[in-house]
């Protein structure tokens, strides 16, 4: 018995011990530890962003535009959405659902992980407002104190108002006005059910939930708090059943100038930290690539626009964003014509299926049930690869396309991060029709590959991200992808740079410098819907895009105010200087061929080199894909389809493509020869000196400088003679 106490006395020792231990080190870690109003409400302290010299951007904020909104003017519904699913008993517990704690902790040590919380809605006030991130005993206990202390300072109306009007909702959405605005365009006190119960459904993940990123998944964890409401007694069946049959939003409320270069940096962040929690992104300092003086640039040039905008800067040395305006953000769009450079041309020169100089037909044709017709209507017969990309007809691009595959022109694409939906694959695709489109940014980086060798890196707006404590937690990093060969990008910028020189972005050639470029337009038998222009030097990308966010049509083509824009844009980016050229390549020839032969017989021919320089027209090749077949008809003249003809008692010979030979014609007759002519071209020539009743044969020799071709011998001809015509006796009659 004495044993026993002695041990019992030993346990109760170490147990008080332990205990005082306990609270010693309860009382030290949060000794420090003090519940601060100021920080409980909306402040500018959630995240820096820095422009690219490092510098504050004043322009706009660093943080969505503040709204708080008090309790008593939410419907009843917006906070027991989040009641409903963030913390069933917060009317009733002080602050800590042990029940819940408990039940978490079984959970976490079957799994042997901490994926299940257990935090009230209490808590995760204090945890964004005042604590950091870390999964440590230190802050668990920190954050004990501070919530105990928030409940008995706050009441629960006051604690709810508080967490909503402070809690992070993506997007750069902080606080339920500014998310309620965004997701929905309208003030908090006027969202449904359903659109409550999607700001709830945001908490546990707000860059998963989203309904811009993915909608399935936002759709069902809103419609799992909607069922919570029912079951709490939150909503009747009425409100219930309706709201389940509620559409989730599909685009975000308008955003303007700096804001959408913001905008651009917080989605950046949802990428780079896609699980993080409201609190996660606090006291983070952002260094972009912002250019403020660009910005202000942009924001004045959108200002003249009638319809919606974006406007982009894309810096090709660093793949930094460096200026963005727009007022829709940077949605999915048809890309029009835009796409034919990377879908149809590149790939198909990377193919070898063509060169700058391939005669394609542009006529009316049809490809089963798909007939494409030219922007403006007609056909212009035969053209050069080149002159239909510089000029954006639609018939050659579509001819193109059904010879390299849409199967392979999509494959390039999906390396340069564009994706095409196999229920896309048509050959409507090469004049850019598809179902969900591309981002302006996402074309921009694109083009950009041209300009960077045939390399694909995706471009970014931030630059790093560092800590509370200044440590780098994310630096942009990308290796550059090959998607083109050097020679192909070489020939791609020399089409482009031709297209801002007298194609269809021939606007552009007001600039002091050469520039390439490319456009877009798309439209509906109601008018234009989208309107594009993407330039690029070695330095800077401008990307343009006028359209409305309904749809609505747009007095715009991609030539017209997207030009005068991106015009206005590189005259800002080198306003004291010029770009440095685009890069030089060895893998390109230059050839000359025989103009006569590709214009009238479509045919790529070398020329020859005896030929005159008038037929001679130069083009660009892969060195690895030169045309072989040379003409010599200079070198060896030679006539081609003369003919030979009886008119008038006289004989006439014609000669058809042989305009700079000088040629000799003799006439054989009776065993003798003699010479009828010797001179320059004629189309026709005539020999008079034959008698009627014989037949002569005629011998052409073409001659081009000091070379003889061949001589052609004539089928031999016959003069007919004239029938003596009998007159009957006028005095007879």
């Amino acid at each position: 018995m004495k044993r026993a106490l002695t041990v019992l006395a030993a346990a109760f020792s170490a147990l008080s011990i332990a205990v005082i231990a306990a609270l010693t080190y309860y009382f030290v870690v949060t000794a420090d530890a003090r519940l601060f109003p100021d920080k409980l409400a909306l402040s500018d302290g959630c995240v820096t962003v820095l422009d690219a010299e490092g510098e504050l951007i004043k322009e706009v904020s660093a943080v969505s535009e503040r709204e708080t909104i008090a309790f008593a003017k939410m419907p009843q519904y917006l906070p027991r959405a989040f009641v409903a699913v963030e913390d069933k008993n917060f009317f009733s517990h002080d602050g800590f659902d042990f029940r819940r704690i408990a039940k978490a902790a079984m959970k976490n040590l079957a799994s042997l992980s901490f994926r299940e919380g257990a935090s009230t809605i209490s808590q995760q006030l204090v945890k964004n407002t005042h604590l950091s991130g870390e999964k440590t005993i230190r802050r668990k206990l920190r954050e004990f104190k501070l919530t105990r202390a928030l409940e008995r300072k706050y009441s629960k109306e006051e604690i709810l108002e508080l967490y909503l009007n402070s809690i992070y909702f993506g997007h750069n959405c902080f606080g339920i006005g500014s998310a309620s605005r965004f997701y929905f365009g309208k003030a908090a006190e006027d969202v449904t059910p359903a659109e409550s119960a999607m700001l709830a459904a945001l908490v546990r993940s707000p860059n998963r939930y989203s309904p811009f990123r993915n909608a399935e998944s936002c759709l069902a964890r809103r419609n799992f708090v909607l069922k919570l409401m029912r079951e709490q007694q939150f909503l009747s069946e009425r409100e219930y059943t309706d709201a389940l049959g509620e559409p989730l939003p599909d685009t975000p409320h308008k955003q303007t100038g700096g804001n959408a270069y913001l905008a651009r940096v917080f989605d950046e962040l949802a990428e780079i930290f896609p699980d993080a929690e409201a609190g996660d992104l606090r006291d983070v300092t952002v260094r972009t690539c912002f250019c403020p003086d660009l910005q202000r640039q942009l924001e004045t040039l959108a200002a003249r626009c009638d319809s919606d905008y974006c406007l982009l800067v894309r810096d090709n040395r660093t793949n930094g964003i460096t200026a963005l305006a727009s007022s829709v953000g940077t949605p999915l769009r048809q890309p029009a014509s835009l796409v034919k450079p990377l879908l149809v041309y590149a790939p198909a020169l990377e193919e070898n299926v063509i060169s700058p100089a391939t005669p394609v037909l542009d006529e009316k044709i049809s490809f089963g049930d798909y007939s494409p017709s030219n922007y403006g209507g007609g056909y212009g017969g035969y053209m050069s690869a080149r002159y239909a990309l510089t000029h954006s007809v639609n018939v050659p691009a579509v001819k193109i396309l059904n010879s390299l595959t849409c199967e392979k022109g999509a494959r390039y694409l999906e390396k340069m991060g564009l994706h095409v939906c196999s229920e896309d694959y048509s050959l409507a695709l090469a004049l850019g029709g598809m179902e969900h489109g591309f981002s302006l940014p996402a074309l921009a980086d694109a083009y950009a590959t041209f300009a960077q060798a045939g390399e694909y890196a995706p471009s970014s707006a931030i630059r790093e991200v560092r800590d509370a404590d200044g440590n780098c937690v994310y630096r942009a990093a990308t290796e550059p992808r090959r998607v083109f060969s050097e020679d192909v990008a070489y020939l791609m910028n020399d089409m482009l740079a031709e297209a801002a020189r007298s194609g269809t972005a021939k606007k552009l050639n007001l600039l002091p410098f050469p520039v390439c470029a490319k456009t877009g337009t798309n439209g509906t038998a109601n008018g234009n819907t989208d309107a594009y222009l993407v330039s690029y030097t070695s330095e800077d990308t401008v990307a343009v895009w006028l359209g409305n966010a309904d749809n609505s049509p747009v007095a715009a083509t991609g030539g017209g105010k997207p030009a005068d824009l991106a015009l206005e844009v590189n005259r800002a980016l080198y306003r004291t200087r010029a770009p440095e050229p685009l890069f030089d390549c060895d893998g390109v020839c230059e050839v000359e061929l025989d103009a006569e032969e590709y214009e009238k017989n479509h045919r790529i021919l070398l020329a020859d080199p005896a030929s005159p320089a008038a037929l001679r027209i130069k083009e660009l090749f892969r060195a690895s894909c030169l045309p072989t077949a040379a003409s010599d008809r200079f070198t060896h003249p030679t006539i081609q389809n003369p003919s030979v003809f009886v008119t008038n008692s006289s004989v006439c010979i014609e000669l058809c493509q042989t305009e700079y030979y000088e040629y000799i014609v003799k006439r054989e007759n009776k065993g003798k020869t003699v010479e009828i002519y010797r001179g320059k071209y004629r189309s026709k020539i005539y020999d008079n000196s034959v008698n009627a009743g014989e037949r002569y044969t005629y011998t052409i020799i073409p001659i081009y400088g000091e070379a003889q071709g061949s001589p052609v011998i004539l089928p031999s001809v016959y003069i007919p003679r004239k029938e003596a015509q009998e007159f009957p006796d006028w005095w007879t009659e």
